[in-house]
């Protein structure tokens, strides 16, 4: 069965007598209405996931590569000695925006979830923290350690390039992740239909050997089943993909102190892309269909 440019404009547009030959109701039209807005509800889940996981690995990747911490490890004594030390170096270091040491409020609010807020940082060997803030030409890390070391030896650069690359990489494979699962839910669904689609030839394989007869050409019979089973997935998947934007618009909103959990919905145009499942899976089920039902025709030939 050759693909025309005639034969699809008969399957959108459709032939009364055409239809007829699919059953209109039966376990067929129920698998496919349920496979397609099932599958569509958790693409619509895997197209959020994949999105987030690509905002948070670009979120990762342009604030975490413009900063960098020093810690101060010395005695309690001279910590605030070598803190403005080093902030003096960090002023005459080249590529450095802002550098300042947290203050004993922030630090505290940094161990709260582990210590609790009652914290006194004077009970515990907490050392002072700088933060650093790279310009736009970037920070010299080899440099910037050898001078702290010679002038400050309780100070210790940390680039968060040792832990930033696995967190980057884990976000960028979870996005990968989430699309291959939007694969592997469009060939379920194809493979579903495809069964359905056989299953209804099998049935009416009396009623396709009356239209042979008659003469009806396996084009024509195809149409019909391809017609019903496209418009099936359409409506399936419509209703799944309105359930699941539902679903997400209900998840709680994206917030700094809540992380990545919350981050899960889709943010501005975003939105328009789950309103393009149900047409792929009606172009999945146009496909699936038009080959089980060459498939099955020859067999029944």
């Amino acid at each position: 069965m050759k693909f025309k440019l005639s034969f699809l404009r008969a399957v959108l547009v459709g032939d009364r007598h055409a239809d007829r030959v699919v059953p209109p109701s039966g376990f067929t039209a129920q698998l496919t209405l349920f496979a397609a807005a099932a599958m569509a509800f958790l693409a619509v889940f895997a197209l959020a996931l994949s999105l987030a996981a690509g905002r948070l690995a670009q979120r990762w990747g342009d604030e975490l590569a413009r900063s960098a911490t020093i810690r101060i490890v010395a005695p309690l004594d001279q910590r605030a000695a070598q803190t403005e030390a080093a902030l003096r170096i960090l002023e005459t270091t080249k590529g450095v925006a802002t550098a300042r040491a947290l203050t004993d409020a922030e630090q505290q609010a940094l161990l709260a979830p582990w210590f609790g807020p009652e914290l006194a940082l004077d009970t515990l060997p907490v050392p002072r923290l700088i933060e650093v803030i790279e310009n736009s030409e970037g920070l010299d890390a080899t440099g910037l350690r050898l001078r702290l070391s010679a002038e400050v030896p309780g100070a210790i650069l940390d680039d968060h390039a040792r832990w930033r690359a696995p967190l980057i990489k884990a976000a960028t494979r979870l996005r990968t992740f989430g699309w291959l699962s939007i694969l592997l839910i469009g060939a379920a669904v194809a493979s579903m239909i495809t069964l359905a689609a056989h299953a209804a030839l099998a049935a009416n394989a009396q009623v396709i050997a009356v239209l042979r007869l008659v003469g009806a050409t396996d084009d024509y019979i195809a149409q019909a089943f391809i017609r019903r089973f496209t418009l099936r997935a359409l409506l399936g998947a419509a209703a799944g993909t309105i359930l699941g934007m539902i679903a997400v618009l209900l998840m709680p909103s994206a917030a700094e102190e809540a992380g990545f959990l919350t981050g899960l919905g889709l943010q501005g145009w975003h939105w328009l892309l789950p309103m393009l499942i149900p047409f792929l899976a009606g172009a999945v089920a146009f496909i699936a269909t038009g080959a089980a039902a060459r498939r099955t025709l020859k067999e029944l030939a």
